[in-house]
């Protein structure tokens, strides 16, 4: 009977460890240099059959944890504010729904990525608004840190929708920062990088074609991600 309860600790154990070494974001605890990552997840509710909320996740050279940035729009209801800055898990499920992982930067350069993006973070027009659509929403606010560190060169899926959402303003380089855009209201454009590839929005719902493939609303994407990740997180994350 020991040797039992030996043999299951021993695979319990060796079970969590090995989801550990599945998790896409790395533990602070073991990886000292620094990381930025950007996440996007299903939405809530009905919400998460035509799109995705986004984050941004930075953990600087020899940090303890990671700092998520992202935008909650419910937050209004209480707080003048709708950007959130907490310390959590950036790799866990979004009321249910799996992460997939945009962009990843890792080691020399990045903590000076990390200090322009907290810049971006703080510089963000739409604080004080959300409008689910067309914007500004969760991914305006990830496409205006991807713009501000081109460097990141994220690919946001047809799904992000919101990345589109320029304000009052009508031509703008694409959500990656390369490239150009030109979009009314976030409602009707178009928009080429060597990031994207070619973009076409309609009412908010995006057509495309580029790198990582096929773009679709509702799908996202068809084909290879640009950045490789994962298997499943194990912790759900509700604000």
């Amino acid at each position: 009977m020991k040797s039992f309860f030996v043999f299951l600790l021993g695979t319990l154990l060796g079970a969590s460890a090995f989801a550990q070494d599945m998790r896409m974001a790395p533990d602070p605890k073991i990886v000292r240099e620094a990381v930025v990552q950007v996440y996007g997840a299903r939405a809530l509710g009905l919400k998460g059959l035509f799109g995705v909320h986004t984050w941004v996740a930075v953990k600087p050279t020899d940090a303890p944890e990671w700092m998520v940035y992202e935008v909650i729009g419910w937050r209004l209801r209480w707080a003048e504010s709708v950007v959130v800055a907490r310390n959590r898990d950036p790799d866990g499920r979004w009321f249910g729904s799996e992460p997939e992982l945009y962009a990843e930067k890792r080691g020399a350069g990045v903590d000076e990525l990390i200090k322009r993006i907290e810049k971006a973070v703080h510089d963000y027009p739409y604080a004080h608004q959300y409008t689910t659509w067309p914007g500004p929403n969760s991914n305006t606010f990830t496409a205006w840190i991807a713009r501000a560190v081109p460097e990141l060169e994220v690919d946001l899926p047809a799904t992000a929708i919101g990345k589109d959402y320029l304000g009052g303003s009508i031509f703008s380089s694409a959500p990656s920062g390369s490239g150009f855009q030109l979009s009314l209201a976030g409602l009707l454009g178009v928009a080429a990088s060597g990031v994207e590839g070619i973009e076409l929005n309609l009412l908010g719902l995006n057509f495309g074609v580029g790198p990582s493939g096929i773009k679709l609303p509702v799908i996202g994407r068809i084909g290879a991600a640009r950045v490789a990740h994962a298997a499943k997180p194990a912790e759900t994350f509700q604000p």
